[in-house]
């Protein structure tokens, strides 16, 4: 009697965990879904655009702005209406393809320039230019009214953490038609702290009242970057106009970048680009 009712037991206790062990996994699991769902979870996240760019050198953030901005093709400046020809024989290396230059549609992160503090960066920015002699002072602020802005990212394509935000300043079209002269034209601005890295301004100045040397030295310490070295190879054809003269950055990361100070006689146009 007393083996029956131990073989009953232990027969009993063994349909009893294939039971649980057939049926327990998905009641658990539809335990756990009704915990879930038709209710709102909250769970806290980093800020918006935080955490997905590496913190980058200047001179690897200005390789990489003009990396990408050679790798499209945007008007520059209305010198620029004329299709450009490369110069033959010259490159700037090899790397088309490899780096992007698109509409930063998120907008601003928490660490960067707002669009209602921009113009108040570019003003700031230029002012500074005018202290070191880059720019006359006769050159005159700019303005939400008068400009367009446009937030872009620069980014390294094999490694897109390597991201550059920049805010891309021009004179609106409909002020185009109107008086030009003494304005900022265009210019790309460093959205994490308001330096111009590249820049377009209408000026009384002709190219013999200038120091392209001078300016280039000053507008690479304004980046806290090394005086610029001079550029091999200086081809006349390698821009729409006789007068300019080309640099080089060097990089201690990316690499170097070829920065050029040059003029538009017949507009009076100075600039000052990393891009072609």
């Amino acid at each position: 009697m007393k083996k029956t009712t131990l073989n009953f037991l232990l027969l009993l206790f063994a349909v009893t965990v294939m039971v649980l062990a057939i049926w327990g996994p998905e009641a658990i699991s539809g335990y756990r879904d009704k915990s879930v769902l038709n209710e709102i979870h909250v769970k806290d996240a980093e800020g918006e655009g935080e955490g997905y760019r590496y913190s980058l050198s200047r001179s690897d953030k200005l390789y990489i702005l003009a990396e990408a901005l050679n790798s499209q093709t945007l008007p520059e400046s209305g010198q620029y209406t004329a299709e450009r020809q490369e110069a033959p024989g010259e490159t700037y290396g090899g790397t088309a393809g490899t780096y992007a230059f698109i509409v930063n549609h998120r907008g601003p992160s928490d660490r960067e320039i707002k669009e209602e503090e921009l113009f108040e960066a570019v003003n700031e920015g230029l002012d500074t230019l005018k202290k070191l002699g880059i720019l006359p002072e006769s050159v005159r602020d700019a303005n939400a009214a008068a400009y367009d802005a446009v937030l872009y990212s620069a980014i390294d394509v094999l490694e897109p953490r390597n991201n550059v935000a920049v805010w891309k300043v021009s004179l609106s079209n409909i002020q185009k038609n109107n008086d030009r002269g003494n304005r900022l034209i265009d210019a790309y601005i460093d959205a994490d702290d308001g330096k111009l890295y590249e820049f377009y301004v209408r000026t009384e100045l002709t190219w013999e009242d200038m120091d392209p040397d001078g300016i280039a030295e000053n507008w690479s310490g304004y980046l806290g970057l090394l005086a610029p070295l001079p550029y091999e190879g200086n081809n006349p054809l390698m821009e729409m106009t006789p007068y300019f003269k080309k640099y080089k950055l060097t990089g201690a990361g990316k690499g170097d970048t070829t920065a050029t100070v040059g003029y538009y006689d017949g507009i009076q146009e100075l600039f000052v680009k990393i891009s072609r």
